[in-house]
């Protein structure tokens, strides 16, 4: 854990010294194919609450990754990830199951990891930062519990500052940045997770990241039989 969080470290100070963008990004520039996303987010929305029908076979955040326990596991409440794509690798028998999805990547390679997040009710997901700023998260929100006022109930905060996404709503954003999750309901919150490829890397960065993209390839490779949903 100690060696994993120290290679870590280092690869997040290469970036931070070379890239100098906002928590929040402008979709329109950095992922305009999210419209495509967005268009069809209601069959992606069928697609996910039928993977739901078998929640308890989805593997939980922590039994893909045990060096994320410590942010997967740490309340005893499920973060649970159905892989369709990751770091460039497509699990075809998840995929198959959500046709919609499965089309709209086949047309975006830059999206080069595709999950379905269910978040417990009561959840949180204590802060934290992501690894790998040669990648952006796309988050388009499927199924979000309301509150007694029809607020959204589940909140996202980045870099201290809260959002809250309703259905059919989405944000683009670094994940580097300082971020956590609570969901302050009774329901499970669904989302679709894309990582998506950064745009204007200058080459030697780009360089660099299109080896450490294959290298985790690599690793999941090993660690395949993990991912099936």
């Amino acid at each position: 854990m100690a060696l994993y969080d120290r290679a870590v470290a280092a690869v997040r100070g290469i970036y931070d010294r070379r890239i100098h963008t906002p928590a929040i990004l402008d979709a329109d520039h950095f992922f305009p194919k999210a419209a495509h996303f967005l268009a069809a987010w209601r069959d992606i929305r069928r697609e996910a609450l039928a993977v739901a029908e078998t929640l308890p076979q989805i593997p939980r955040f922590h039994d893909l990754m045990p060096e994320q326990t410590d942010i997967s596991a740490a309340d005893g409440r499920d973060w649970r990830m159905f892989i369709m794509k990751a770091y460039g690798l497509r699990l075809e028998p998840n995929l198959a199951r959500c046709p919609t999805v499965a089309d709209l990547l086949a047309a975006t390679p830059e999206a080069v990891s595709a999950v379905f997040s269910f978040l417990a009710p009561g959840k949180h997901i204590p802060a934290h930062r992501g690894p790998f700023r040669a990648i952006l998260r796309f988050h388009l929100m499927l199924s979000m519990p309301t509150d007694a006022s029809g607020a959204p109930a589940c909140e996202l905060r980045i870099d201290g500052v809260p959002y809250r996404i309703g259905e059919g709503q989405s944000l683009l954003w670094d994940d580097t940045y300082p971020h956590e999750v609570c969901n302050r309901s009774d329901r499970v919150r669904i989302a679709l997770l894309l990582d998506v490829w950064r745009k204007d890397m200058p080459p030697d960065v780009a360089l660099m990241s299109h080896a450490l993209m294959g290298a985790a390839r690599l690793w999941l490779r090993w660690r395949g039989a993990r991912y099936a949903g």
